[in-house]
């Protein structure tokens, strides 16, 4: 009798961004850190995905044309949602008018290093 080993199947990884170059980009360095990844150009298009309730962390944008990053966060907490998320943003400034250090498990400033994201998905996971 031969045992098939089941692939287990990747973490999923949300990014949620409205730079084409970071939705393009980021993913594939989420696979290479072993995740499964889906980008999102906007807020509303990931609150209308399937991966609202699949995703077990998501990068999310600061400053995005209509519903922001943190708009975002709130949206999910009043739909009881407690994905643990990972700030991005270019404007440094932005995150304390925003309030996002407070609220995230970590904040990254573009351009970010790989380590550093790799780290803050760790910590986000493990929370």
């Amino acid at each position: 009798m031969t045992m098939i080993k089941k692939k287990r199947s990747a973490i999923l990884v949300a990014v949620v961004d409205d730079d084409e170059s970071v939705r393009e980009s980021l993913p594939d360095l989420l696979r290479e850190f072993g995740y499964s990844a889906r980008a999102f150009a906007s807020a509303e298009e990931f609150l209308r995905s399937n991966a609202l309730k699949r995703a077990k962390c998501l990068i999310l944008d600061v400053t995005m044309p209509g519903m922001s990053g943190p708009d975002l966060k709130r949206e999910l907490e009043r739909r009881g949602v407690r994905t643990p998320i990972v700030f991005i943003t270019a404007h440094a400034e932005s995150v304390t008018q925003s309030g996002v250090g407070d609220e995230a498990v970590s904040c990254l400033i573009k351009p970010f290093s790989d380590t550093a994201l790799h780290a803050a998905l760790k910590k986000a996971l493990a929370a």
